[in-house]
């Protein structure tokens, strides 16, 4: 049965030594979490997940979520009490507004508790997860009165909520969307329709659920422009904001999926269900995006968290199995054969997910704190600069950490040989768990559109360009330091070709759509490589100077990791630059009749 240890230290690391978070107290709820503060909610969270929700996980898998009769759900054995105590604990809404019984700690270090969450078990995390998100949509376009009834339990964990958009006929595409809402007199919605794929679309965790459901109003405009957003609560609330009748929603079914089993994603029906817009009618994308980007950043850290866990069984099952000798000689003459991370093959896989952990850990946290300044900061230009960075950023973080946490999970089943295939060992479950990260929210490929055609031109470039201006300024900063010259040098060379990427594709999609679309992956694993790069950068830096006071031991690793992660893995950007500037004449050249 797996294990799982959560990384407090290394988040620590991160956020003093890195990033130190103590320069950002001049924002609402940084002063309020002071070290020690932020240790003992690490603490308290890693305490959680390891002794409550990891040993659920394989149960979560083996059992399941069940529909039974009257349309209700029923989740795992021990998934409600779980819940229960994740609500009591506060890890719902930590970071939530305090106006609505938030704590409004930094959305950086719930961020970090929410990798421990989705790492211990990832099908019961992202029940609160969905919460979160719809907390985000009604919090940002909601109207006052909305705010008043729906936040607070949303935030304290009472309530769950879910997101619908996808439905038969589309995903992403939509402008196909058929689900209609008919106004009422009494300035309420009849909402009538099918979705699929709906996480946590019906269970038995929460007293309520509140839908955020798109709807296209009657006589609205075709396509997106047509669509709105509507509270669709299970139970519709009564004049004190309790539950009340059953609203005319329900699960017609339970999709059966290739992994996380543990939650209930729903083929849900609304039958003329009462439902409440949400901000302006035809607005309804623009205000389900503040729930999506959301949604985005933590599918993101799921490939992390998936890709740790599955790390550090890997590493366990590695100095365990006896397999043959190492290549330079026997390194336990006194037993059959050797521990098999003796052998450098082994050790590739190895390292590669850790480096690759360690930098994408990095990244989220910053990307993290980024999203507090947006949405904390009182200077207008900060909160510009913080939201450009976000947006340029989500679509990397989602596609790439989902791509390159789905193969670790695969190298750690690797590292397993047939064991890693066997449920026992849990190694096929991470993988299977891991593979939907890449799908849902958008999947990967459109995210690599998305960054390609919306991101890099948006505002005339300005996010891209401020990106640029800070990673070569890091490398011109650091450029007589000969110690860190095996870093930085390597990250010059990767960042010269993400700026070579970015000019073909402004000299050659103008005259070429095609060309957007054909060469959109590889520019973004090329993105996503600099960004990890630039990472190992900072933290390498950081470990420079806590070594010097201390830990050199620990701090020896880091520089270790970072030497990696520049030999072996950001050379990549080299092959995605080429594929970049071949265009997508090979790849368009076929007929359709030809394949």
């Amino acid at each position: 049965m797996p294990t799982y240890k959560a990384p407090v230290d290394e988040v620590l690391f991160l956020l003093n030594d890195v990033f130190h978070i103590e320069r950002y107290n001049n924002l609402p709820g940084f002063a309020e979490a002071s070290p020690d503060v932020i240790e003992a909610v690490l603490t308290e969270a890693a305490k959680f997940c390891e002794d409550v929700l990891a040993p659920l996980n394989r149960v979560g898998d083996k059992v399941g979520c069940r529909r039974n009769d009257d349309g209700s759900v029923t989740t795992p054995p021990g998934f409600k009490d779980a819940y229960v105590k994740l609500a009591a604990g506060g890890w719902v809404g930590a970071s939530a507004p305090a106006e609505y019984g938030g704590q409004g700690l930094p959305t950086a270090l719930t961020q970090a508790v929410r990798e421990f969450l989705y790492s211990s078990n990832m099908a019961f995390a992202m029940y609160s997860s969905l919460a979160l998100g719809a907390v985000a949509a009604i919090y940002s376009h909601g109207s006052a009165e909305q705010k008043a009834r729906y936040l607070p339990k949303l935030i304290s964990g009472e309530w769950a909520g879910t997101m619908n958009l996808t439905e038969p006929q589309c995903g992403t595409d939509l402008g196909q969307l058929r689900c209609r809402a008919v106004p009422q007199s009494d300035g309420s919605y009849t909402i009538t329709g099918t979705k699929i794929f709906i996480s946590a679309g019906e269970h038995d965790l929460t007293d309520n659920i509140i839908h955020l459901v798109l709807a296209r109003i009657d006589g609205a405009p075709p396509g997106v422009k047509g669509i709105s957003l509507f509270i669709v609560p299970k139970f519709l609330l009564t004049d004190d904001g309790k539950p009340g009748v059953r609203n005319a929603v329900s699960c017609g079914s339970i999709e059966e999926k290739m992994g996380i089993h543990g939650n209930a994603t729903c083929v849900m029906n609304y039958d003329g269900a009462a439902g409440f817009l949400v901000g302006e009618p035809h607005r309804g994308l623009y205000a389900m995006f503040t729930m999506m980007n959301m949604a985005r950043l933590s599918v993101g850290a799921q490939g992390l968290s998936l890709s740790e866990v599955a790390y550090q069984n890997a590493v366990a099952y590695a100095k365990e199995r006896l397999a043959g000798r190492a290549p330079t000689g026997a390194k336990c003459p006194d037993k059959p054969a050797d521990p098999i991370i003796v052998h450098p093959d082994v050790r590739r896989l190895l390292m590669t997910m850790r480096a690759f952990n360690e930098a994408a850990r990095a990244l989220i946290l910053w990307t993290a704190l980024g999203s507090d300044v947006a949405r904390r900061s009182l200077d207008a230009k900060e909160r510009e600069a913080a939201d450009d960075h976000m947006g340029l950023l989500t679509p990397v973080i989602k596609g790439v950490l989902t791509d390159l946490g789905f193969a670790n999970t695969v190298n750690a089943q690797q590292i397993f040989g047939g064991h890693g295939y066997i449920a026992e060992h849990g190694m096929e479950q991470f993988v299977r768990d891991a593979r939907i990260t890449m799908i849902f929210e958008g999947a990967n490929g459109i995210q690599a559109l998305d960054l390609v055609g919306r991101k890099l031109p948006k505002d005339g470039g300005r996010a891209l360009q401020t990106f640029f201006a800070e990673v070569s300024g890091y490398i011109k900063a650091h450029e007589g330091d000969a110690a860190m010259a095996p870093y930085v040098m390597p990250l010059g060379r990767a960042l010269g070709e993400l700026r070579e990427a970015t000019a073909w594709l402004m000299q050659n999609a103008p005259g070429d759509a095609d060309n957007v679309g054909a060469c959109s992956s590889d520019y973004m694993q090329l993105f996503g490589l600099v960004a990890l790069g630039y990472m190992w950068c900072l933290i390498v830096d950081a470990a420079k100077a806590k070594a010097a006071h201390g830990g050199a031991a620990r701090m020896e690793q880091k520089f270790v990791l970072g030497r990696f992660f520049m030999d072996k893995m950001l050379p990549a950007t080299a092959v995605h630059l080429a594929r970049v500037k071949a265009g997508a004449a090979s790849t368009m050249a076929l007929p359709a009749e030809a394949f």
